[in-house]
């Protein structure tokens, strides 16, 4: 049985360049980046030329760069480090409905604290409209959360506009990117943004890997205290092969984002010339915003066969996709971010995410569409 991933939002495979890098440091390489000696200077140095590669890659100065544990800690520190900054205990933040939970869950926890959130609505592709952002603004307004593309539909948020706008307020600007990240080219010195979120298994890299961009002049109090690691703003002895894995294939990913981008722009439309082909047009829809989007992510619903029982033939024929973010496919509740949307339910209820990147081929892309076709005639009347 062929098996084809089509599961690359969720974690990609490692690129074997990357393997090879971080098998290198885990062989050859054991001190502490924190000792004096030959080996911990040796760890020191194998630090900070990933700090400056993961810095190229992202626009930005190796001191802005704070190495973090992936992208659901770097939304952490820069919600809880920014709200509880100078001694802040109270006031308000803007974020949107269709954030990721690392987002979503921490305002609920910021809730509870004592501050108040406010969740900017999206349109029926998935998209903010800036000026609701504006709108939302009040005078205790100190942060505002955005993603730069979503990990379910791939929509694009208007990052510049935002961006601007809470410049001209006065207000700090975070940008989770982990899923843009390696498919958008990003200068963060000439993007109106003061945090960005990176991960590193998002791009090629390693699990339990990222970064936090915090530029020169914020202030963030940090989560984790023990030693001086990261300029103090996150203790902890570094994942020295981690932290090299990561910065190789962001180095690898940020000088192929256009050959990629335009790989991924053919499997897309392949997939989704043979689904017409096979289905007819009617038999599906496309969930998103067709102008401002990723192009290795698509959301398809497939009204007439629920999420769960496509996934699951799908599966059985071996293909892998997903119902929406990994954090929380494992579950029956329906996509937040669909819902959002406003959706109609049998929309909402058949929804499948298909995310393609290394190793994906046309090939695979209209052996699925066969597969699909398959299923979805055995299947579409009974559910």
């Amino acid at each position: 049985m062929n098996r084809i991933y089509l599961d690359h939002a969720a974690s990609t495979p490692l690129h074997p360049e990357v393997a090879q890098t971080m098998m290198d440091i885990m062989t050859g390489q054991f001190g502490n980046a924190s000792s004096v000696h030959a080996f911990g200077r040796d760890a020191k140095r194998t630090v900070s030329a990933a700090r400056d590669a993961v810095a190229a890659s992202l626009g930005c100065k190796p001191e802005e760069i704070v190495f973090t544990s992936g992208g659901t800690e770097s939304d952490n520190l820069a919600l809880f480090g920014t709200a509880t900054a100078d001694g802040r205990t109270s006031g308000h933040i803007i974020t949107t409905t269709t954030e990721h939970h690392a987002v979503l869950h921490a305002c609920d926890e910021l809730e509870k604290a004592g501050y108040e959130v406010t969740y900017v609505p999206v349109n029926g592709f998935g998209r903010v409209n800036p000026a609701d952002v504006e709108a939302a603004i009040r005078p205790d307004t100190f942060l505002i959360s955005m993603m730069y593309a979503n990990n379910e539909i791939g929509v694009i948020q208007p990052i510049h506009e935002v961006g601007q706008i809470a410049r001209e307020h006065g207000i700090v600007f975070h940008v989770d990117a982990v899923q843009a990240f390696g498919h958008i080219q990003i200068d963060c010195q000439s993007l109106p943004i003061d945090l960005l979120s990176v991960s590193g298994h998002k791009i090629n890299g390693p699990q339990g890997m990222g970064a936090l961009y915090i530029r020169q002049g914020t202030r963030i109090q940090p989560l984790m205290h023990g030693g001086l690691q990261e300029k103090k703003r996150r203790a902890g002895t570094e994942n020295i092969a981690g932290i090299a894995g990561l910065a190789k294939a962001a180095t690898l990913a940020s000088a192929s984002i256009e050959e990629r981008s335009a790989y991924d722009t053919t499997l897309r439309q392949t997939l989704l010339k043979a689904l017409g082909d096979t289905l007819g047009s009617d038999a599906f829809v496309i969930n998103g915003d067709p102008e401002h989007s990723l192009p290795n992510v698509v959301n398809i619903s497939f009204p007439a066969i629920g999420t769960e029982t496509m996934l699951m033939n799908l599966d059985m024929e071996g293909i892998a996709a997903a119902s929406g973010s990994a954090c929380t496919s494992g579950s029956l509740e329906l996509s937040h971010v669909l819902q959002a949307m406003n959706l109609p339910e049998d929309v909402l209820k058949s929804a499948i995410r298909f995310s393609f990147g290394l190793g994906n081929t046309t090939e695979e892309m209209e052996y699925t569409a066969q597969k699909i076709e398959t299923i979805w005639k055995r299947l579409r009347t009974r559910y």
